[in-house]
């Protein structure tokens, strides 16, 4: 089973770097820079922020269904975010060391299986999952925190 797993488009949070705290708070979001590797995952690049670089903190709706399931939470986005990550069959580092938790979904946004991934076992999981005829697609959350991670797609079908 091969898949894909992408990084949001960056061009959806240009707008936050370039406003004031004021403008942040109130659209639900702040500036922070990151002072530990890792604890800042990056949604656009799937990558831990260094120490140092600057993130923007907000409210993200990752999983926009009619449905119970409609899922929202905090992410971060490094203000050096300009493509998105993209990996075929490969899980991204922000999955490493990280308990994961998988949801699966079918194309009528609706919940079809979930399971956890313990560190090192996120492609193995990915792959379980994905081998179930009900699942379109998969929401990756850090199991911990409960935050959104990354989407994982079936590639080439």
């Amino acid at each position: 089973m091969t898949y894909r797993i992408t990084g949001l488009a960056p061009e959806a949070f240009t707008r936050f770097f370039a406003a004031s705290a004021e403008e942040l708070a109130a659209n639900g979001a702040r500036r922070v820079v990151a002072d530990a590797r890792p604890g800042f995952p990056c949604r656009v690049t799937l990558q831990d922020a260094e120490p140092g670089e600057e993130l923007i903190l907000l409210h993200h709706v990752s999983h926009d269904v009619e449905t119970p399931y409609r899922s929202a939470y905090a992410i971060y986005v490094r203000r050096d975010a300009a493509e998105a990550a993209d990996y075929v069959d490969a899980v991204p580092p922000v999955f490493e060391g990280r308990p994961l938790a998988l949801r699966g979904f079918g194309e009528d946004g609706m919940l079809k299986a979930a399971m956890l991934a313990s560190p090192g076992e996120a492609d193995a999981r990915i792959r379980d999952m994905m081998g179930l005829e009900a699942i379109s697609y998969i929401d990756v959350h850090n199991a911990a925190h409960g935050c959104f991670a990354a989407r994982v797609r079936r590639h080439g079908v």
